[in-house]
């Protein structure tokens, strides 16, 4: 553990040498590349220190943090091409790198936490330092207050556990129930609602994805709406006494908000925006399949964050390939792209479908889990299960049937194609989404 994190640090002086950004963004796959052959066979954690150690659901996790990562940095030439402070931009990924890496990596609940909290500050200099319009820094705030107001009941959580136990260990804390009241109960998981987000405290996902630039959407689609479901698996060892009563209450809100947000993704005009809110909806099934506190619900809750991981990610690189070419991401001016833009309609094509949880990608098996988890939990989630799959496959359509067809926009005559990069970039997102089903026994059956 602690080589792979040395190896991050090592790259940081690099960032600050013109011309070596090709370089940096090359190491930084190697160690994606040299990670995925450092997979833990073993069902504890591994690697353990004071400090780190590793299990699966902390390896897959870091291995995707990893590789948004690397992503982040292939999607944003144009930082490069500008000169638009590209040395600072490298640094600001992997130093968040570094974050989540130790985030997902920690032992401890302090350290978790604070790695939990400093992994926000990339996010907002991203947001802040790259972002398009003046509005940018209303959603940096609202990015910033709506978590750090929500995470400090979690502190406040973390040290009574402290002066129960007398040890933060997770590895030691792990079936220790802790009969803290329901004011505990809530202060330990509503730091991780609010960063998932859990409908009603979404408010800031929309303004800092519409805000942020591409890499920005591309980590907190990515990697930082997992850390919440990674929060929720890692502190229910010591609250499954006050899950069993209180689920139903964060089940139906999750399930009842998803439904009102994919009724709100069909009438967004803006592509970042509807991309924003289907993540808020497939969140919603997340926390509710965490929830039930099953085993079944716990692993297809696992697959989804990491497929929804890849699949928004990808989403909003396509979204952003339209906003380079036509000044906008409106849908009124990104219409008819498969006349402007033929070779990226079979990529929109794709990652659509993966959106919508079609065969044979990761997150048909992860919404297959978590209905058949909700349902057997309880039978009247069917009727909000029903109404939020059909009404994820009817915005998914929406967004693809009016970017790709209809009249195109006047003022656009020509026919622009993609370059070699673009199309790397999204066969990287496409290609383990639908290829990691191939293995996926080893993280249901071992999780």
């Amino acid at each position: 553990m602690l080589s792979f994190l040395c190896f991050l640090v090592f790259l940081t002086p690099l960032c600050f040498f013109s011309g070596l950004w090709w370089l940096v963004c090359s190491l930084l796959f190697f160690v994606a590349f040299f990670l995925l052959f450092s997979f833990p066979y073993f069902f504890c954690w591994g690697s353990l220190g004071y400090f780190l150690g590793c299990d699966l659901i902390s390896y897959g996790l870091i291995l995707l943090s990893l590789w948004v990562c690397v992503l982040m940095v292939l999607a944003s030439e144009s930082v490069f091409r500008s000169l638009y402070f590209p040395g600072f931009f490298l640094f600001v990924v992997i130093f968040l790198a570094v974050m989540l890496y130790c985030t997902f990596g920690s032992v401890s609940l302090l350290s978790f936490y604070i790695f939990f909290e400093s992994s926000l500050i990339p996010t907002l200099f991203l947001i802040l330092g790259w972002g398009y319009q003046p509005e940018r820094i209303q959603a940096g705030v609202y990015l910033l207050f709506y978590t750090l107001l929500a995470s400090l009941p979690l502190l406040v959580g973390i040290l009574f556990v402290y002066n129960y136990f007398c040890s933060l260990c997770l590895f030691l804390l792990c079936g220790c129930g802790l009969s803290g009241g329901g004011l505990f109960y809530v202060c330990m998981v509503f730091a991780f609602l609010v960063s998932m987000p859990m409908f009603m405290v979404h408010l800031w996902l929309p303004s800092a994805h519409v805000e942020a630039p591409v890499s920005g959407s591309m980590i907190l689609a990515g990697v930082l709406l997992s850390l919440g479901g990674y929060g929720l698996i890692r502190v229910f060892p010591l609250l499954y006494s006050f899950g069993f009563v209180f689920g139903f209450v964060w089940v139906s809100l999750s399930l009842i908000g998803g439904v009102f947000v994919s009724l709100f993704c069909m009438r967004q005009t803006d592509l970042k925006s509807l991309i924003a809110y289907s993540s808020v909806a497939h969140m919603g099934m997340v926390i509710g399949g965490i929830m039930t506190l099953s085993y079944w619900g716990i692993c297809s809750s696992y697959v989804l964050m990491v497929a929804h991981g890849l699949c928004s990610s990808g989403l909003f690189c396509l979204s952003n390939i339209s906003y380079e070419r036509f000044g906008s991401r409106s849908l009124l001016v990104n219409s008819g792209l498969m006349n402007l833009m033929p070779s990226m309609a079979m990529w929109w094509f794709l990652l659509s479908a993966c959106n919508m949880a079609a065969p044979p990608s990761l997150n048909l098996l992860g919404e297959i889990g978590l209905l058949s988890s909700l349902v057997s939990w309880s039978w009247f989630l069917m009727f909000a299960l029903v109404f939020l799959s059909f009404f994820s496959a009817a915005y998914t359509l929406y967004m693809y049937s009016y970017s790709q067809h209809g009249m195109v926009y006047s003022g656009l005559y020509t026919c622009s194609l993609g370059y070699v990069r673009e199309f790397v970039l999204l066969f990287l997102h496409w290609f383990p989404l639908n290829f990691i089903i191939l293995s996926v026994d080893v993280a249901v059956f071992c999780v």
